[in-house]
């Protein structure tokens, strides 16, 4: 998915200070963490994101025409290792991951426009390296196109439908239906 820069920020690329800053939002289970590539605390969009500074790193965001999933890779690094327990060990996959960015006024005191989407989509993995004392958790989340190719375990049977709606026989009724024969239009014999 190409994203377009708006007259605005692009003119502001071309500037000789430029001010980019990246957010990102996790979903985890016990509730979402927002970090952006600053220094403190940002508000933004009614919640607080939290400044991961140099500590925090996201890979190349890899854009294509094709129709073809592509993946982000973030990464937080100086973690101590007393916080490792509330990473490992719990389940991330199909979790939502976002990534913004954005250009800050000259005056540090908010945007110059609203920030531009540039990924959403599932966590997939988390990899810890534990160092000792500080640790590092690099996480990879991918499109949501890769939903296309995983493969549609559904069965068009009563038992099936079931699983799905309660009460629902509909499908009960399939099997007589194969060996009936229904006349359209003719009076019945």
């Amino acid at each position: 998915m190409t994203q377009r820069l708006s007259a605005t920020l692009a003119a502001e690329t071309a500037q000789p200070v430029v001010r980019p800053v990246l957010m990102a939002l996790f979903d985890f289970v016990g509730g979402a963490v927002r970090a952006w590539s600053g220094v403190g605390d940002l508000a933004w969009d009614g919640n607080v994101w939290i400044g991961v500074g140099s500590f925090g790193a996201v890979g190349p965001i890899e854009e294509t025409t094709e129709v073809r999933a592509t993946g982000a890779h973030f990464q937080l690094s100086g973690v101590p290792s007393g916080l490792l327990n509330e990473v490992v060990g719990v389940s991330v996959q199909g979790r939502r991951a976002r990534l913004w960015l954005a250009f800050m006024a000259e005056d540090w005191g908010g945007f110059i426009e609203a920030p531009v989407l540039l990924f959403d989509g599932r966590m997939d993995m988390v990899e810890v390296t534990d160092g000792g004392r500080i640790a590092t958790i690099a996480l990879a989340a991918e499109n949501r196109l890769r939903d296309l190719e995983r493969p549609r375990l559904r069965r068009y049977t009563s038992q099936d439908q079931q699983s799905e709606y309660p009460g629902d026989l509909g499908f009960d009724f399939v099997p007589e239906l194969q060996e009936l024969e229904i006349r359209w239009g003719a009076p019945a014999s």
